[in-house]
C-alpha cells in the first residue's frame, strides 16, 4: 500500500519520466542525438514537469512537501539524510569536473589538409580507375585550348547540376551556397583548382565530401558524390569547362 502511495506521489512521477525520457534520448534514438541536442531536449522534458506539478496549487504543496521536510526536518534520520545529499551532490559534481579536465590532450591522428592526397586508385561503378599519372581523356594537353564542342557539353552538365552550388561566375556564390556549410568552392580563386590535376578533381566530384579522409578536416566539404548520376565522360567534359570558363589565367597541373 506505502509502495503504491509513493507511486502517486508527483515528485516520484516527475523523477521516473526524467529518468526514462533520458534513457530514451540517450539510448533509443539511432543514430544518437548529440550532446548538444540531448541537453535541449531533457529541458524541454523538464520545462514541462515542472508545468505539470505546478499546474494547481494543491499539486504544487504535494510536489514540494518531501523536499521542505528533508531541508527542514528535525528528526535524526531526516538530518542525516540532509547531510548525506548535501556531500554528496557537491561530491559528484565536483568528480565530473575533476574527470573533465583531467584528460590529456591528444593530438589529431592525421595532419590536417585544405587539399588531402588523393588514394592512388579508386572505384568508379565497378571499375578501378589509377589516379597517379591519369589525364584528362579529352584534353590531355592543357597547353592546347580544349575541343569547344565537348567544353560545351561540359557547361550543360555544370548548368544542370553544379551551378546551384558554385554560381554562374563559378565563385561558389549560387542560389543554395548560403545554406552550406562550409561554402563551396570557388573556381576563380588561384588557391583552388590550379593547384590541382584534373585527375584530383575527378575524384573529387566523384566522390563528394563522404569520401574524404580524415585529414581533410574541419574543412571537410559539402559537395555531394556524383558518381552515380554522372559518367565518368560526363565529369571529364565539366573539368574541362571548369577550368575554361574559370578564367585565363585558370590552368590545370600537369603530371611532372
Amino acid at each position: 500500500m506505502r509502495i503504491k502511495t509513493l507511486a502517486q506521489h508527483s515528485l516520484i512521477q516527475a523523477a521516473v519520466v526524467l529518468v526514462v525520457a533520458f534513457l530514451i534520448f540517450r539510448f533509443g534514438i539511432r543514430p544518437a542525438a548529440p550532446r548538444s541536442v540531448l541537453i535541449l531536449y531533457m529541458g524541454v522534458v523538464l520545462v514541462a514537469m515542472v508545468l505539470y506539478v505546478s499546474s494547481s496549487q494543491q499539486a504544487w504543496q504535494q510536489f514540494q512537501a518531501p523536499i521542505y521536510a528533508l531541508l527542514v526536518g528535525q528528526k535524526t534520520w531526516v538530518r542525516g539524510l540532509r547531510w548525506a545529499v548535501l556531500v554528496l551532490i557537491p561530491a559528484l559534481v565536483g568528480v565530473q569536473m575533476f574527470i573533465g579536465i583531467s584528460r590529456d590532450a591528444v593530438p589529431p591522428a592525421e595532419l590536417r589538409q585544405v587539399h588531402p592526397a588523393p588514394p592512388s586508385s579508386l572505384q568508379f561503378r565497378g571499375e578501378t580507375i589509377q589516379i597517379q599519372g591519369l589525364n584528362n581523356p579529352f584534353w590531355e594537353d592543357p597547353k592546347q585550348p580544349p575541343n569547344a564542342v565537348l567544353v560545351s557539353e561540359g557547361r550543360d552538365v555544370y548548368v544542370t547540376r553544379c551551378v546551384f552550388c558554385h554560381g554562374d561566375a563559378l565563385q561558389g556564390d549560387g542560389l543554395f551556397a548560403a545554406g552550406l556549410n562550409p561554402k563551396p568552392a570557388d573556381f576563380t580563386d588561384p588557391a583552388t583548382i590550379t593547384q590541382l590535376q584534373q585527375s584530383y578533381v575527378f575524384w573529387r566530384i566523384s566522390k563528394g565530401g563522404k569520401g574524404l579522409p580524415s585529414e581533410s578536416a574541419p574543412w571537410n566539404s559539402a559537395m555531394p558524390a556524383w558518381e552515380d548520376d554522372l559518367t565518368a565522360d560526363e565529369i571529364w567534359k565539366v573539368i574541362m569547362y571548369i577550368y575554361e570558363a574559370a578564367g585565363p589565367n585558370v590552368n590545370p597541373r600537369v603530371w611532372d
